[in-house]
């Protein structure tokens, strides 16, 4: 697999004859909706084993077999070339593929209303063949221990034909908001935990949930504690039901690290406690934030590398949107939301509004500027193949446990098949 970024004056015919294969199938792989009009600074996945590149100047066989981890003479012998010879600037050599590494994949997934849509429903079948959980958001839990759940239909099924292990996951969440009050009361009344632990064995039993997995967030900062006594407690009892056990962690970047999001997750404890964590490394740009990436790889490695050292690095899952923002400019604070897009509408609003896209190589990370029909100025920052695979390539030098995706039902097509490029997915 390959990442291709389109230059002034490339065609798709031109970019799929570089490449020795037909258009349709950098049309299929990447989903494009106008294959005709391909945006400057776009990136395609070029659906290839391997990869190609192209000889510049004072490149060698050696410099080349380095740049890509490749023995030299396996470069060598593939390419039919004389170790000594000079390379012709131009020469397209061909890279074999890297061994792929075992690595977890979750999705949360949520459905609104009454019941699942068919795109959500529609999502969960696309992407389960690339998924090891499976994870619908939310049952909440309710202040005398008892559970709302949401809808499911048939997201078990769909689960199953994939072998795709369902994730229950459990919140404080009241009137769509964490609420620190709920989580208080959760955290230290024994009698609303034994009821709580009761009813989500009891559901997740007949609905086939394997994991139970806890997010509980905008903690008071004084149930730290009642947070690490609570999940000890549910660890004994889970683990004795033959479940595993999971949760949810803010990005936090040092244990001293304080706030409504962040006291109360204690990374050490939940690393012994839990069989995985997944973390949330984004929202660095958000809805009612200032523009800028919504998961720059700086600041997630920090997270990360926080993280292990609290806990083994098989244990954490990185956390990754699906998204990406659209903000009005000039910002202002208290001012009016930036809207959520998919990677796929991002390209497609870039198009339509002639905007070239950049790639900001310090957050790993695409964007644009773009003007709208009043005159207003807009700055998007968004995701796609060259973010994503930053953040794979993070998690192998790392030796993470996997990756966990909020939330599905975004079109992303290149993120998929990068999984399948990069990584064995493990099934349970």
């Amino acid at each position: 697999m390959q990442i291709h970024v389109v230059q002034p004056g490339q065609t798709l015919y031109g970019i799929a004859n570089a490449y020795g294969i037909p258009m349709d199938r950098i049309t299929e792989a990447n989903q494009l909706s106008a294959p005709s009009m391909l945006v400057v600074g776009q990136a395609l996945v070029i659906p290839i084993i391997g990869m190609y590149y192209w000889v510049q100047s004072g490149d060698s066989l050696y410099k080349v077999a380095q740049r890509y981890g490749v023995n030299i003479n396996t470069l060598a012998q593939i390419n039919r070339l004389p170790l000594e010879k000079p390379l012709r600037i131009g020469l397209r050599l061909y890279i074999p593929p890297k061994p792929k590494r075992n690595a977890e994949v979750n999705a949360y997934i949520e459905p609104r209303g009454e019941g699942v849509s068919q795109s959500l429903r529609n999502a969960a079948a696309e992407a389960a063949p690339n998924l090891t959980y499976l994870a619908p958001f939310s049952f909440q839990v309710q202040r005398d221990g008892s559970l709302q759940a949401p809808p499911l239909d048939n997201l078990s099924s769909i689960a199953g034909q994939h072998q795709v292990t369902m994730m229950m996951v459990v919140t404080n969440l009241e009137n769509d908001q964490f609420s620190s009050e709920l989580g208080g009361i959760i955290l230290n009344d024994p009698a609303v935990q034994n009821r709580l632990l009761d009813n989500i064995i009891s559901e997740a039993k007949p609905l086939n949930f394997k994991d139970i997995h806890f997010d509980f967030e905008f903690l008071r900062p004084e149930d730290r504690e009642a947070y690490n006594a609570f999940l000890r407690k549910a660890a004994k009892r889970i683990h004795q039901e033959g479940f595993l056990l999971s949760t949810a962690l803010a990005p936090k970047t040092s244990a001293t690290q304080t706030g409504a999001w962040y006291t109360a997750h204690d990374y050490k404890v939940h690393g012994q406690v839990a069989d995985f964590v997944v973390i949330m490394t984004y929202e660095w740009g958000y809805s009612a934030g200032p523009p800028m990436a919504v998961s720059p790889i700086g600041p997630v490695r920090q997270v990360l590398e926080y993280a292990i050292s609290e806990m083994p690095a098989a244990k954490i899952m990185m956390g990754q949107n699906l998204y990406g923002y659209d903000w009005t400019l000039p910002y202002v604070a208290g001012g009016a939301y930036a809207r959520a897009l998919s990677p796929q509408a991002a390209i497609d609003l870039a198009r339509n509004r002639h905007a070239a896209i950049q790639y900001d190589y310090k957050d790993q990370a695409p964007n644009f500027n773009y003007i709208d029909d009043s005159g207003k100025t807009h700055k998007v920052w968004f995701e796609d193949a060259r973010s994503i695979q930053a953040k794979f390539n993070l998690m192998k030098e790392l030796g993470l446990r996997g990756i966990s995706y909020w939330k599905l039902g975004l079109p992303f097509p290149q993120n998929w098949l990068l999984i399948q490029d990069n990584f064995n997915v493990v099934k349970k």
